[in-house]
């Protein structure tokens, strides 16, 4: 999604995660800025930062760069880990 086609009416973000954000444009701070508003839509202005979105778990770095504008945060934060399923183990060990 391009910056023209980019609409901010439509779009939510998390306020305390917009001023940090803000902040750090401002500051020119490169540290990861830790949320755990994964349900934020990703903004031009966050474009270069690296944002640690929580999965549960831990904070997984995302650098967010000019195609992810219009996303939201948790789409690029996996929450599950896949393991395979119980039926290849079982067929690899024959």
């Amino acid at each position: 999604m391009s910056h023209a086609t980019f609409s901010q009416e439509r779009s939510f973000i998390d306020l305390h995660l917009l001023k940090k954000v803000e902040k750090a444009v401002e500051s020119g701070d490169k540290k990861p800025l830790r949320t755990w508003s994964r349900r934020s839509t990703i903004f031009p202005n966050m474009i270069g930062l690296t944002i640690a979105v929580h999965n549960g778990r831990q904070h997984v770095p995302v650098f967010v760069s000019d195609e992810m504008v219009g996303h939201k945060l948790g789409e690029f934060a996996p929450t599950r880990t896949y393991r395979g399923h119980a039926a290849d183990k079982k067929a690899k060990k024959k």
